[in-house]
């Protein structure tokens, strides 16, 4: 059975007067609103100013990320800012720094930006996203993190694997099921692995899919580098794909060609689109599982605990099992 949810998370004591506190110290003249934004791993603020737009503030959840492995993500911003590439980046404060503290919590700040997920069906817009994630990865090459993590496809799915069995959430009826298919699909990603052979890393945005990219009118911004980290190059494009695998070939040879003016890309990597998705499906279980303790999460996620969910992975981790048997996707005209 399931854990169930303690009264005490991480959040429990940043109320809106710590907040705003925190945004004053740092030299920003609150009017006193403050309207809380959509997100779940952090906790994330529209903040009103007496003069001018809004700021964003995010307060990094205590734990999860080292003070190290943050300014890595600022650093990281940062270069990319200097390069012209369209990035969100964390404001300097009124210290000289990027990275504010109160208490337990680390906070940065961002200008508001506004936009809507890009138009994944649009060519040109694929083309273009290509061409910008092409001088993202320039950059990401230059140097390697040093404190933020490496994907790890295999390691990453046992360790979440064993999570999921060892807190008791996969329900006792479909534990056969699941423990059958895991090995399965571990030997599966480890075949697709191989044929990828050996692939270059570096670093990532890492969570590159269509909500994490503001399009207004012709410009494009890549917000949220909270995941940044290390990686093949394909991580940043396989989330941008959609549809049947007819139209997901086509978007990848859009991506590709815009991608391609500014960096080469080793197409072997489409080998390991598959292990990806799947390691990002059992990944997202394991991250529910390590959060249910916070109560947003019980309170947005209540499917989670119930059996229906787990009945619904054991048949998508099938199908995923085939897709990672069958060809990978293909660029048409290119393979």
């Amino acid at each position: 059975m399931s854990p169930t949810p303690t009264s005490q998370h991480p959040y429990d004591d940043l109320s809106p007067d710590i907040i705003l506190d925190a945004m004053e110290a740092e030299g920003f003249a609150v009017s006193g609103r403050l309207f809380a934004l959509n997100s779940y791993e952090n906790r994330v603020y529209q903040i009103g100013l007496d003069e001018g737009p809004p700021v964003i503030a995010k307060f990094y959840r205590p734990g999860r990320w080292s003070e190290a492995q943050i300014r890595e993500e600022h650093s990281f911003s940062a270069e990319l800012l200097d390069a012209d590439l369209p990035i969100v980046a964390p404001r300097v404060l009124s210290s000289g720094d990027t990275l504010g503290r109160t208490g337990d919590f680390l906070f940065a700040v961002f200008n508001q930006r506004g936009g809507q997920a890009p138009d994944v069906s649009m060519p040109d817009t694929l083309y273009r996203m290509g061409q910008w994630l092409g001088q993202v990865h320039n950059i990401g090459a230059t140097r390697p993190f040093r404190h933020r993590p490496t994907i790890d496809i295999i390691g990453d799915i046992s360790h979440a694997n064993d999570l999921l069995v060892k807190d008791e959430w996969v329900p006792a009826d479909l534990r056969p099921a699941w423990d059958s298919l895991i090995p399965d699909l571990i030997t599966a990603c480890e075949a697709r692995i191989r044929d990828a052979g050996e692939v270059d890393t570096l670093r990532l945005h890492g969570d590159c899919h269509g909500g994490n990219i503001l399009c207004r009118d012709d410009q494009m911004l890549f917000v949220d580098l909270d995941d940044c980290r290390t990686g093949p190059a394909i991580q940043d494009l396989w989330l941008l794909l959609n549809g049947d695998d007819h139209e997901k070939g086509i978007q990848f040879g859009e991506l590709l060609e815009g991608y391609e003016m500014f960096r080469d890309f080793n197409r072997r990597e489409r080998h390991l689109i598959e292990p990806l998705r799947c390691h990002r499906q059992i990944g997202h279980c394991a991250w529910l599982a390590k959060r249910w303790e916070d109560p947003a999460f019980p309170r947005f996620f209540p499917w989670f605990a119930q059996p229906r969910f787990w009945s619904d992975q054991v048949l998508s981790l099938r199908e995923q099992l085939a897709d990672l048997q069958s060809p990978s996707v293909t660029i048409p005209g290119q393979f």
